[in-house]
């Protein structure tokens, strides 16, 4: 059975294609992308978890994320 590991990201309308590659770089697939609850735009993305993966990758994956978008919004 495949399990997965999940990861939500804000994008930026104006680099909404270079943040959508790295993520795909990285491996994630995006499932979907919904209108956030302050207007913005919100991508969930999907991969599955390789068996000696860290338990809490997907935590440094979505801190790196909200690293990133902070430094985007300077």
């Amino acid at each position: 059975m495949t399990t997965w590991e999940y990861l939500t990201t804000p994008l930026v309308i104006h680099n909404t294609a270079a943040i959508l590659n790295n993520w795909g770089r990285q491996g994630w697939e995006l499932v979907q992308v919904v209108q956030g609850p302050e207007g913005g735009l919100v991508a969930y993305f999907k991969r599955p978890v390789e068996q000696d993966q860290e338990a809490n990758a997907g935590l440094a994956a979505a801190a790196e994320a909200a690293r990133q978008f902070e430094e985007e919004s300077k």
